[in-house]
């Protein structure tokens, strides 16, 4: 009988959700009371008209962390994310080597 147990090493993941529209003043008021959003592995970052997520999450790979930070914004309503976005840091964090932006579905 074959063991259901996964060999493939958890390891810590990194990439930046971006939103498709800033977050309005009544989002950030909800965002603050999203005990999910405020564990130390996603962080908002804003600029005048753009807002994104900084996301650091463990799990065997970048698609299972990528799902598990989405699932996030279940309790998010109003907020749609536009992109998966892996930086020159989280390239360099996440061993990769080319840049990637991977379109939310």
């Amino acid at each position: 009988m074959a063991s259901s147990t996964s060999t493939a090493a958890v390891r810590e993941w990194y990439f930046n959700l971006c939103l498709q529209d800033a977050l309005t003043l009544e989002q950030s008021d909800t965002l603050a009371g999203l005990d999910r959003f405020n564990d130390g592995r996603i962080c908002l970052a804003e600029a005048p008209g753009y807002s994104r997520f900084i996301c650091s999450f463990k799990a065997e790979t970048l698609t299972g962390a990528i799902a598990e930070a989405l699932s996030f914004f279940e309790e998010f309503p109003g907020v749609l994310v536009r992109s998966v976005e892996l930086d020159p840091q989280a390239l360099a964090e996440n061993g990769m080597a080319t840049a990637s932006v991977v379109p939310a579905p």
